[in-house]
């Protein structure tokens, strides 16, 4: 099924509803179509005079204020480069993100600007407080005329070694998302969007765009418990929630009014499987709701999704690809994997990011010529993951060949997490593993060379340095960590030696 209006725009243009309908619903009321497109109007002329050349990078690290949620429109329009910060992270991983991706300007909340330190901005970065950005200025920008291919936005992104790596978004990668999502979800102008995933995550991004792009209305919300999220559905009228596994464990669980739980008519899933048995909370807790399961990456958004008229009979499988993609399973030497026959998935067409920000070696690992035999061609992304082609051409996930850890939808660096545990000393060496959570997905185990009298000190230095979802959950001490043949740490002999009595154990 081809979508509709497939030729890409400059992403600035989704603002696509009746100039009277809502774009945005928030705490302060509505935001119409028309009032949005003259925010980011305003945005855009207001940066465009703050002395910044075409391209430069432009940082947020805000919760979901109205600023935030313009701010990818209104970079691009005015010539930028956009590059949201997890509101989650603490101020070191803030000051790499600024630091790699060369931001000239930082748009932030007094508050969070007063955690930052000398050096976590470097001197060629402005950082301005969210209320000196208009909002409905004299001045304002008309839609851009940018060419599609022109870098739009650089996200951040963890893997299993090294720091977060920025990876690069066209105005074409985002613009065909949105086109892509908004067509299979079959989003209408009477949808309300319920929006509580970060919007540093193309996931959480992109329902801002795709619900635009349908000219439907986005309610973004920051919740602290899921009874916020209970709530926020009453309030808005919410018919579409996205989220990740845990989240979908924690809102079955939550008492919800009737009336506002058959108001759903749409759940989709992301960051990590849907079990059979939460398939059925789900069923059971949102009777009117279909339920999407989707597969992405962030370096190729958004690879495959499962019509909701299977989930039933195939649970575990992440179905087929969305409009716009190719995904083909290939062999370790790139020829076509037989159905039924592991390989890995590789996702070809113009989905495909441009690579990582300024890292030639990592996105030649990744970012590499399509199998000969695809029909996109060009550069492909392989994945790392394995995958089988089964039944009607349904795709099954069976595990990704590195060791980066997936909690509550977080893709995190088992390097970071040893980086911050090293930094003070408590523990001579450390490695971090995902082990398996019915809640998390996968939860941070640490296992450490060193004096296990120092954790109650390493646990409260760690919550002041890392985010909430980057904190271990359990600590195993040993005396020395294995070691392999060539000296190095034995990653797998470390996940070998885990005391089985833990496992399951409430963390």
């Amino acid at each position: 099924m081809i979508p509709p209006d497939p030729a890409p725009r400059p992403i600035d243009h989704v603002l696509r509803g009746a100039p009277d309908d809502a774009a945005l619903i928030d705490r302060a009321g509505a935001m119409t179509f028309a009032e949005a497109e003259a925010a980011v109007g305003a945005i855009a002329a207001w940066l465009a005079g703050q002395g910044l050349d075409p391209g430069d990078r432009v940082a947020s690290w805000l919760p979901k204020t109205r600023t935030a949620c313009l701010l990818p429109l209104a970079a691009p329009r005015a010539g930028l480069v956009h590059v949201p910060v997890n509101p989650a992270l603490r101020r070191a991983q803030v000051a790499h993100i600024l630091a790699d991706s060369g931001a000239g300007l930082l748009v932030t909340q007094p508050a969070r600007a007063a955690t930052l330190e000398a050096g976590d901005v470097s001197a060629g970065c402005v950082v301005v407080a969210e209320d000196a950005v208009p909002l409905d200025a004299g001045d304002w920008l008309d839609k851009s005329r940018a060419d599609p291919d022109a870098l739009a936005a650089i996200l951040y992104t963890s893997g299993s070694t090294g720091r977060p790596k920025g990876v690069m978004l066209s105005h074409a990668n985002l613009w065909l998302g949105a086109v892509a999502v908004a067509h299979y979800l079959r989003l209408a102008p009477s949808d309300r969007v319920l929006a509580v995933l970060p919007l540093s995550f193309d996931y959480g991004q992109n329902q801002l765009f795709s619900t635009w792009y349908a000219g439907a209305s986005v309610a973004p919300l920051d919740y602290l418990a899921p009874r916020d999220v209970v709530k926020a559905v009453e309030r808005v009228g919410a018919t579409t929630l996205a989220g990740v596994p845990p989240l979908w464990v924690q809102l079955v669980e939550t008492e919800w009014p009737d009336a506002a739980a058959a108001r759903l008519k749409r759940l989709t899933n992301s960051g990590g499987a849907l079990t059979p048995r939460l398939v059925r909370g789900l069923r059971e807790r949102f009777p009117a709701a279909d339920i999407y399961a989707m597969y992405g990456l962030t370096e190729a958004f958004r690879s495959t999704y499962l019509d909701p008229a299977l989930i039933d009979a195939h649970p575990d499988a992440i179905g087929r690809a969305i409009p716009f993609a190719e995904v083909v399973v290939a062999r370790a030497d790139g020829s076509r994997a037989a159905p039924g026959e592991p390989g890995e998935l590789v996702h070809a067409g113009p989905l495909v990011a441009q690579g990582y920000w300024r890292d030639a070696a990592r996105t030649a690992q990744r970012f590499r010529p399509a199998p000969v035999w695809s029909v996109s061609g060009g550069t492909a992304v392989w994945s790392g993951d394995t995958v089988v082609e089964g039944e009607e051409g349904l795709l099954r996930f069976v595990g990704r060949d590195d060791e980066t850890i997936k909690s509550a939808g977080n893709r995190i660096s088992p390097t970071e997490v040893e980086e911050a545990v090293l930094a003070g000393g408590e523990a001579r060496e450390a490695v971090a593993l995902g082990v398996a959570d019915p809640r998390l997905g996968q939860a941070i185990a640490v296992v450490l060379a060193g004096d296990p009298a120092r954790e109650p000190a390493l646990r409260a230095r760690l919550r002041t340095e890392l985010p909430s979802f980057m904190q271990p959950q359990r600590y195993e001490w040993r005396d020395a960590l294995p070691r392999n043949a060539n000296g190095k740490l034995d990653r797998a002999g470390v996940l070998a030696s885990l005391d089985p009595s833990r496992d399951g154990e409430e963390l």
